[in-house]
């Protein structure tokens, strides 16, 4: 039964760290498209 716990909990776990990993990496996405926008904005400005 012990046995059967802790490899619950094991799973448990890496399907929270998976998630946080892909929220992060969809955060980052929009982070850098954000940046690509602002930078069209800027040499639009300019020409």
């Amino acid at each position: 039964m012990k046995k059967l716990f802790a490899l619950s909990l094991v799973l448990l776990m890496s399907a929270g760290a998976l998630a946080g990993c892909n929220t992060v990496d969809g955060a980052g996405k929009d982070v850098e498209r954000g940046g690509e926008a602002v930078q069209d904005a800027a040499q639009d400005a300019s020409n």
